[in-house]
């Protein structure tokens, strides 16, 4: 990597190289599940056009959900007077959009008489109460502004054969009194995350940007949108199409899928198309195999930047590039691919208004850091960042940039990134500030088969060098992921390591933030070779920490993490114990039930009935066997699962369990019915973590 991209100012390097001091006079005290769950958990900012202020949310976390807040907060981003509150509700908001004059704000809430969540706008400049702009059935998400500020973009659902408010209302109506509650489907997949999907279908809308005006759907009657094919991108809230105006107000650019219908048997692609405001068969920008997402049009209005992924037939990873297109476009032109030879995955990126530079972060070995490169896709710079930590969003607006940074030992707070890093608010200083925590500690090993692998060690309140330490490694979920140096609700590194752990922190084999061919080395090897590289990072801590005592070793993760965990019990004996939530036991099984199935094929290089050995030579469950030969399946386990996970759904859990049974290994199953492939719920949280706790000690 060019030196230019390792370098930072003195005046960065002295934001975050040391934990922040605590309270004159009160002695730092070790971390509680009352910090960890009571932190203010802030949204990324956005910047007014004019870059004088930024709009963020902010919750007031509570253990009973009702009991949360969440509001909107404004920061002046030239003076240093505090933020002030703008919302006060339980219900919280998203979605927000500056008007092009900086003077009202659109966001998305659910109030009092929303059936669903509705647009609203709040006059910053003249302030009063916000005003309900849309009053729609299945309720509207994503507001943006023209560029006249004269109408309102964003995106609603519509039934099968109901692309009207009458209609839709109507079908709405029928749903709700009918006799039945089976689901049917015709398509993969029946389920996503927590949810069993429905057959609603977005939709792009129009309206004047008035209470009671009329929206227009864009897509009514196109052929594209009655493709069996078409969809938007799959969140928690149901699908979403990504939607930007054009610089001239005179049409709209969005992303969609046209093969959903092939999702169990094809990666999904997303390509761009552009619609007319008057109306119009949407016509298609590109026409390749790509993927695109993250729409933006430069300040200039000459270019539409986006992220974009090659989908590389066969490979199981691609790195997300920054591209540009020229604009106006010719539909079908190849784009520019400005950072094709940076080996990372963009992960954001924002446009200055006044400058030639885009800026964006990428991960790497744990950090999060800005760059920058110009409109050429020449020059790639490393900007003043923070030394440790990641930044978790980024927006320009005006000349500002604005995003949260965080790390391990510094919640998340609001930072101006233009001029140099500084720090906008102090929402969690204080509680920070009150904490006896160390910031994770780096270090590189080579692996046996010459590869250099990334970890970070966690240590415990009070720790005592001279004193010996239990290790847990902690494996991070993915696999397509990265330990990095932030502030985790889930799995909190200084909460794992409280009771006096060292926790450990490795980038196995497939992790990103160490280039595409990094990642894609997971490919044809699911568990095995990650699992090897688990074992090598806990004998080089070993070897490097003479604090660690090398005798009293435990390991467990979430998801990828819980799978590796499953795995590493059934292999190995050298652990003590081993904690697997959402964990695979099957490959097989995990295919068949999940709510992802195809890549699972090409990461295993073909379908489960090819006769492929990785689908049975890497499942933990047909490890049993090494239990007679006096190996693996003999380590305490603790199972947890959320029964509501669907994308790792609760027979790998069901199975793990029985199989330590069978076994008679020590084994305790623990299953939060009311939870998903997280634990989310406050008391859930805190029952988790006492009883992870309690199981590493009963056998640590």
């Amino acid at each position: 990597m060019p030196m230019t991209l390792l370098r930072y100012s003195l005046a960065a390097l002295a934001i975050a190289a040391a934990p922040l001091a605590h309270a004159a006079g009160a002695p730092p005290r070790p971390i509680s599940h009352e910090d960890v769950w009571l932190m203010k958990r802030l949204g990324a900012p956005v910047p007014s056009p004019d870059g004088k202020w930024a709009v963020f949310s902010v919750v007031d976390s509570a253990y009973d959900s009702k009991e949360q807040w969440s509001d909107l907060w404004i920061k002046a981003l030239g003076e240093n007077s505090p933020a002030r509150r703008l919302t006060h509700s339980k219900g919280g908001e998203s979605g927000l959009n500056w008007s092009p004059d900086g003077k009202q704000l659109l966001f998305v809430a659910k109030r009092e008489g929303d059936d669903s969540g509705q647009i609203y706008l709040i006059d910053i400049d003249g302030g009063g109460e916000a005003q309900r702009l849309s009053t729609l059935t299945l309720g509207a998400r994503l507001p943006k502004w023209s560029p006249d500020g004269q109408r309102i973009l964003f995106v609603s659902d519509v039934f099968p054969g109901a692309e009207d408010e009458e209609a839709i209302k109507q079908q709405a109506k029928e749903r709700k009194e009918r006799k039945h509650s089976a689901r049917a489907y015709e398509q993969f997949p029946p389920r996503h995350f927590d949810k069993w999907l429905d057959d609603r279908q977005p939709r792009l809308f129009v309206m004047d940007a008035a209470p009671g005006a009329k929206p227009r759907n864009l897509l009514a009657g196109s052929k594209l949108a009655a493709l069996p094919g078409f969809a938007g991108a799959q969140s928690d809230d149901g699908q979403t199409l990504e939607a930007v105006w054009a610089p001239d107000g005179l049409s709209i650019v969005f992303v969609a899928s046209t093969n959903r219908d092939e999702a169990a048997r094809a990666a999904r692609l997303t390509q761009i198309f552009t619609v007319a405001l008057a109306g119009g068969e949407p016509q298609a920008l590109s026409r390749d195999k790509h993927s695109y997402e993250k729409l933006q049009f430069r300040p200039d209005g000459k270019a539409l930047l986006c992220l974009t992924q090659a989908e590389e037939a066969g490979k199981i990873y691609d790195l997300s590039r920054l591209a540009s297109f020229a604009w106006p476009s010719a539909g079908g032109a190849a784009p520019a691919i400005l950072t094709a030879a940076l080996d990372r995955s963009v992960s954001r990126f924002a446009m200055p208004q006044g400058g030639q530079r885009i800026f964006f972060t990428y991960e790497h070995a744990g950090l999060e850091q800005l760059h920058s490169i110009d409109y050429r896709g020449a020059d790639l710079r490393a900007e003043a960042s923070p030394a440790s930590g990641a930044i978790n969003s980024l927006q320009a607006g005006g000349k500002a940039l604005v995003g949260v940074w965080e790390s391990a030992v510094n919640p998340p707070e609001v930072y101006a990134f233009h001029g140099g890093p500084k720090r906008l608010t102090a929402y969690n200083v204080e509680r920070a500030a009150a904490i006896d925590w160390q910031p994770p500690e780096h270090f590189w090993f080579t692996t046996a088969d010459g590869r250099r692998i990334h970890n970070m060690i966690v240590k415990p309140a009070g720790f005592d060098p001279a004193k010996k330490y239990p290790l847990f490694s902690v494996m991070h979920g993915g696999a397509a992921s990265m330990w990095r140096d932030q502030f985790v609700l889930r799995w909190n590194y200084h909460l794992l390591a409280r009771p006096g752990y060292i926790v450990l922190l490795t980038d196995y084999k497939g992790s990103t933030g160490y280039g595409e061919a990094f990642t894609r080395s997971l490919q044809f090897d699911p568990l095995k070779g990650p699992g090897e590289d688990i074992n090598e990072a806990v004998d080089a801590a070993i070897r490097k920490y003479p604090f660690i005592d090398g005798q009293r070793l435990a390991a467990g993760g979430a998801s990828y993490g819980g799978h590796l965990a499953n795995w590493l019990q059934a292999t190995t004996t050298r652990y003590k114990a081993i904690v697997s939530h959402a964990g695979e036991m099957d490959l097989v099984m995990q295919w068949g039930t999940s709510d992802s199935g195809f890549g699972r094929e090409v990461n295993s290089g073909g379908p489960v009935w090819g006769g492929l050995p990785v689908w049975r030579e890497q499942s933990p469950i047909m490890q049993a066997g090494n239990h007679e030969k006096g190996t693996g399946f003999r380590t305490p386990i603790l199972i947890t699962v959320g029964e509501l996970d669907y994308r790792v759904p609760v027979n790998n859990a069901l199975m793990n369990f029985a199989t330590q049974q069978r076994l008679n290994v020590p084994s305790k199953l623990i299953v939060f019915p009311d939870e998903n492939h997280w634990v989310l719920k406050g008391e859930n949280s805190r029952y988790f973590y006492k009883e992870l706790h309690g199981w590493l000690a009963k056998y640590l």
